[in-house]
């Protein structure tokens, strides 16, 4: 009987895996190289080639488009200009703009008071007319009123000198004043007007007037408020001293239900001073006096 011989399992697998990797080298060789070729490289030749095989794919970017974008011709420079109007400039437009800043009752000592002050300007961007009116009515009977009418030119983006005429109609007879100032918007928001005055009669004045918007919240606005008034020389018709005339410190608390329409409520102080004050104390009144207010603020 012929003897069996029994081959262990691990050659088998090694006789296997080698007959795999030369089918697997018969298919996959090099361009241009048959297999012979590659038995008799080194390892460092084959990586030499491997790197020559690299640089040949690496080919410069192209420096032109593949759709290159024609040249404008007059033609299109045309049809943007003339046909759409071009990139024309529009602060020629007329603009307006009108506030009324207080319309309020007040509770002063004598009674009751309704005071207005308002603004507004029509015009563009460089120069406007700038209207301004301020007054108060007591227990019904007008105490004082004025109405200014100027032309303002924008200096900078945030001020402007003016220079027009105001025309007072109470307290007294009507007078009539030459005005110029300047008015804008100081540092961290704060507005301010100051304006002198030429009057009838050789009568100067100068008027300081700020205001300040503190933001609660975006609808709970608190606006301190400040004014001075100054005069050349004694006026007794009217009522005022030189020197340093009256201030009037007040702060208003705003809550704006739209942009163009605040409810507010409030507190001023009003005090004479020098001249003004004796004339005051001739008519039984106080140097000072702390009023609540109660009144609006709208824009259009």
């Amino acid at each position: 009987m012929t003897p069996i011989v029994k081959y262990p399992a691990l050659p088998l697998a090694i006789l296997a895996f080698g007959s795999s990797l030369s089918a697997w080298a018969a298919n996959n060789d090099m361009p241009g190289m048959d297999h012979s070729q590659m038995q008799g490289m080194d390892h460092s030749q084959m990586q030499g080639m491997d790197s020559m095989q690299g640089m040949e794919s690496m080919q410069p970017a192209p420096t032109s488009s593949r759709t290159p974008i024609p040249a404008l011709t007059a033609t299109d420079r045309a049809a943007v200009y003339e046909d759409h109007g071009g990139h024309a400039v529009h602060d020629s437009a007329i603009h307006s703009f009108f506030l009324i800043d207080q319309l309020e009752w007040q509770d002063a000592d004598d009674g009751s008071a309704l005071s207005w002050d308002a603004s507004g300007w029509i015009g563009g961007d460089i120069d406007r007319l700038w209207l301004r009116s301020e007054g108060e009515r007591l227990n019904g009977k007008t105490e004082e009123a004025e109405l200014q009418a100027l032309w303002g030119h924008a200096i900078s983006p945030w001020w402007d000198v003016v220079a027009g005429v105001r025309q007072d109609f109470k307290p007294g007879d009507s007078q009539t004043w030459a005005a110029f100032g300047v008015q804008g918007m100081a540092l961290y928001n704060f507005e301010a007007e100051a304006t002198a005055f030429i009057g009838e009669g050789g009568q100067s004045a100068a008027r300081l007037e700020g205001d300040y918007d503190i933001l609660l919240t975006n609808r709970l606005i608190l606006q301190p408020t400040a004014e001075a008034n100054f005069y050349g020389k004694n006026d007794p018709a009217r009522g005022v001293g030189s020197g340093l005339s009256d201030t009037e410190l007040g702060v208003r608390l705003r809550y704006e239900i739209r942009r163009e329409f605040a409810p507010y409520i409030g507190v001023t102080w009003n005090r004479v001073y020098g001249n003004t004050a004796d004339y005051v104390r001739e008519e039984g009144e106080d140097r000072s006096e702390a009023r609540l207010v109660l009144g609006l603020r709208l824009w259009f």
